[in-house]
């Protein structure tokens, strides 16, 4: 049989349930119990005892006067027992006639058991939730493309129950973080989403328009990092927050058009204080979600408890490529990532550097501490004490990629203004990654902003440290629409 004769055959199915006074789809269950509760308290000593459960029915064997069904519920899964004995026979015809594979049904009897020793419900009654129209993959025949697997994560939860698994871990990535801060003081906020200019990253964003305002507006590409830096000069002390972000740049291993971040905000904490902060995060991740400190993934092995060694940007740009990168040209740079056989979008110096070093760090298991970003890559960040083309921040590099970023941030108003201006000439020089300058911002700072220290970190960490690609760690990525037929 096609799928499209199956499921005209489960249509003409639905008239027998309307037939019988049956509504094949229940606006509500009549459990008493979940499966895996009933599992922990199974006792079929318990007189009188009658449950009802609800799931959708893997699996049917047998035909007429014994039928076995497993029932599944997201929690366990029974087995139903129909016999002629306990069931009326209209009952057990009407399952025979109707009940497939894919239905969600409710069942209620006694716990029992079988001959065998599994636990099963002895069905003294049983009706329809939801009459499924298409029959479930078997075995997950017809879908091993994994772009399938991903546009039907429905049916990809069915046939693989580990994926529950991993995002129970997930949510509980995001729960251990937001518990460890608040635990230290940081209050939780909500900042907007939708942004008259983007900033706290460098990224390509995503254009709307504003229809009562007339306006256009963007969707942010950082979690509030110039609204959250506002909140410290209104003297609230530590503030974090955890969000989707959106960046419409292109896909990989690592990197989504949406994806969620956190980012966190602390005044009068020093840059040494910070990396301890994070140093104990990561490690109280890797501990509480994960039971280890030690990974494998992309290739590298890194364990959090290590020491984390520190690495100097421009240093080890050199070291690794020969390049200077405050004395060369962009044409020395340029020419350098052509021999080296390095991709890099935009020629401006900026994007050069980045270019360059992203090709330094794929070697690097770490954990490390990359600090000393030359001010060009960093406009938001506080100038180095010792040296003024250099700023105070730094990267958290494991497995060749970069997993948190951390600055001292600037709150020097005057000098603030100057870098924006700098971003706009690039802007203006075609590089769509620049971030846009925000003078109502550098406004806030002229009435004072105090020394602070910003980090953050995405969902990439958590897709490392499962060695997963990103897209695989959410639950619904973006797809692309089906191709009309």
């Amino acid at each position: 049989m096609t799928l499209e004769d199956i499921r005209n055959e489960r249509i003409k199915k639905l008239t027998l349930l309307k037939k019988a006074g049956l509504v094949p789809y229940a606006p509500a269950s009549q459990r008493t119990t979940t499966i895996s509760d009933l599992l922990k308290d199974f006792d079929t000593k318990k007189d009188g005892r009658t449950v009802t459960v609800a799931g959708r029915v893997l699996a049917i064997r047998g035909h007429g006067g014994i039928i076995f069904c497993d029932v599944w519920d997201g929690t366990g899964k029974i087995q139903g027992y129909l016999h002629t004995e306990e069931l009326s026979e209209e009952k057990m015809k009407l399952f025979n006639d109707t009940v497939d594979v894919g239905d969600f049904i409710d069942i209620s009897g006694n716990p029992g058991t079988t001959k065998r020793g599994e636990k099963s419900i002895v069905v003294r009654d049983w009706i329809m939730l939801a009459k499924s129209l298409r029959t479930l993959p078997e075995k997950w025949v017809g879908l091993t493309d994994s772009e399938e697997r991903l546009r039907r994560r429905y049916l990809d939860f069915i046939s693989h129950p580990e994926l529950k698994e991993l995002f129970e871990k997930k949510a509980k990535f995001w729960d251990v973080t937001r518990t460890f801060l608040k635990d230290r003081g940081f209050l939780e906020v909500e900042t907007p989403t939708l942004e008259i200019t983007t900033g706290g990253a460098e990224a390509r964003p995503f254009k709307t328009h504003h229809n009562d305002f007339d306006i256009d507006v963007f969707l942010r590409i950082s979690v509030g990092e110039l609204w959250q830096k506002r909140l410290m000069s209104a003297g609230i002390p530590r503030t974090f927050e955890i969000g989707r972000v959106y960046r419409n740049e292109g896909s990989s291993l690592e990197h989504l058009q949406e994806f969620t971040n956190m980012e966190l905000y602390a005044s009068y904490m020093s840059f040494e204080e910070g990396k301890e902060l994070i140093k104990e995060l990561y490690r109280a991740i890797a501990q509480e979600v994960f039971g280890t400190t030690k990974f494998e993934t992309r290739g590298h092995t890194f364990d959090l408890s290590d020491e984390w060694e520190e690495l100097d940007y421009v240093s080890t740009v050199e070291n690794m490529t020969g390049v200077n990168i405050f004395e060369s040209s962009e044409k020395e740079l340029k020419d350098k990532l052509i021999e080296l056989g390095v991709q890099f979008e935009g020629e401006t110096r900026e994007r050069l550097i980045d270019s360059l070093w992203k090709y330094c760090r794929k070697s690097i298991s770490g954990p490390s501490f990359l600090v000393n970003h030359p001010k060009i890559v960093a406009p938001l960040s506080q100038e180095h004490p010792d040296d003024p083309r250099k700023t105070l921040t730094l990267q958290i590099i494991m497995a060749g990629s970069e997993m948190g970023r951390a600055h001292g941030e600037l709150n020097n108003p005057l000098d603030q203004a100057q870098r924006f201006e700098e971003q706009g000439k690039l802007i203006e020089r075609g590089d769509e990654e620049a971030m846009m300058p925000d003078f109502e911002f550098v406004e806030m700072m002229e009435y004072g902003m105090p020394p602070c220290f910003g980090f953050g970190f995405g969902e990439r960490l958590f897709a490392f440290m499962v060695d997963k690609p990103v897209r695989e760690t959410q639950i619904f990525p973006l797809m692309r629409p089906r191709r009309e037929q």
